[in-house]
Order: C-alpha cells, then sequence, then structure tokens
C-alpha cells in the first residue's frame, strides 16, 4: 500500500481491468486519444453539467488539456484512466481519481462517457473499478463525489457504486458555460471501510 504521508506520493496510473472494461493512462501524444477527450469535453451532455476553467473546442487545447492531466498525474495531484472496452479497445469515456491529499487520504473521483457508449453502465462500471484501486493502491480512505444539483443520472450512478448523499453544498459549482454565476452541488462520498456495493 502506498505511504500516505509521503508528500508528492505518486503511483503511475496502472491498466486496470473488470466488468468488461480496461481502464488505461491517457496519451497526449497519442491523435486518437486527443480526439476521444476532445469529443467528451465537448458534447453538449457534458457541458450541460460540467464548466471547464477553459473550454476543450479543438484539437490543439484538447491536447495541453492532456497534456497538463499528465503533469498532474506525474506531481501525484490526480490519476486520470481513459476508459476503453475490454475487448474491442474502443474508447467509452474517463474516469479520474482528482484533488488527491495524501496526507489526510482523500481525494474527489470524477467521470464521463461518450454519447455513443451512454446507456451501458460504463460510469458505474469504471467507477467502480476506479474506486477500489484508489482505495487499495493509494491507500485514500475518503473518496469524494460531487454533482450539480439536478444531474439525476449521476446521482444514480453514486449510489450504485456505494457513494451516499452527504449533503448539498450552495454555489459550489459553475452554471453551465459560465464563470460568473454559480450552482449547488451533491455530495456524495465512500469511505474505504465501507462495505463493498452489490453489483445492483
Amino acid at each position: 500500500m502506498a505511504d500516505p504521508h509521503r508528500k508528492n506520493n505518486h503511483t503511475p496510473a496502472p491498466e486496470l481491468r473488470g466488468h468488461g472494461l480496461r481502464l488505461r493512462p491517457w496519451d497526449p501524444e497519442c491523435d486518437s486519444d486527443v480526439e476521444t477527450w476532445l469529443r467528451g469535453n465537448s458534447d453538449p451532455e457534458f457541458r450541460r453539467w460540467n464548466t471547464p476553467v477553459r473550454l476543450v473546442d479543438e484539437m490543439q487545447n484538447a491536447r495541453e488539456s492532456l497534456r497538463l492531466r499528465a503533469e498532474w498525474d506525474a506531481e501525484g495531484k490526480c490519476v486520470s484512466f481513459c476508459v476503453t472496452d475490454a475487448v474491442s479497445g474502443s474508447p467509452l469515456g474517463h474516469v479520474g481519481v482528482n484533488e488527491i491529499d495524501h496526507f489526510i487520504r482523500a481525494a474527489r473521483v470524477g467521470y464521463w462517457v461518450l454519447p455513443e457508449a451512454r446507456g451501458h453502465r460504463v460510469a458505474t462500471r469504471a467507477l467502480r473499478l476506479a474506486a477500489r484501486w484508489a482505495f487499495t493502491a493509494l491507500g485514500i480512505h475518503r473518496l469524494e463525489l460531487g454533482h450539480a444539483l439536478g444531474h439525476d443520472a449521476s446521482c444514480r450512478i453514486a449510489e450504485r457504486c456505494g457513494f451516499p448523499y452527504e449533503g448539498t453544498l450552495r454555489g459550489a459549482m459553475f452554471e453551465a458555460g459560465r464563470h460568473d454565476a454559480f450552482r449547488d452541488v451533491h455530495l456524495h462520498a465512500r469511505l474505504a471501510t465501507d462495505p463493498e456495493p452489490g453489483e445492483g
């Protein structure tokens, strides 16, 4: 298990397999990965529920965004996975363990799924894999999940993956497409000591 007290404790992202998925590191120098990142971040449904500080709307800034992610990964700030089908290798989405605090052993998880992959519980399966890895390999004690109020699909994913609702954070994220207005966030969390969720 990783030493949670060592500053900048970095565990390189491995490949994770299970639930019909393969989770692997993103490659910012791979054009197909950059294209997938661009498609995911520019999707209207993604933008409805997420407002990045910098928009990703063309190949160049998609590559820069992925390179920044790779830097954060190398610094131990986050771990980012490209979610793919275990058999075909087709990209399906993203799951990340973010804002890692190795001292307090806490992190936040986020995910998105490409339009063509929705409806197959990709996010649920990917989150289960990533959460199990975070609790074991990273030694995380508390894993948080936040989503904009009204995002019912994310609420269901959280509950299925053993992240109960803990409360509402007022004005904790930007409104869709704006950096001058805020909206409320549902906070879910799971502890390493919580029971493993069922397969429902």
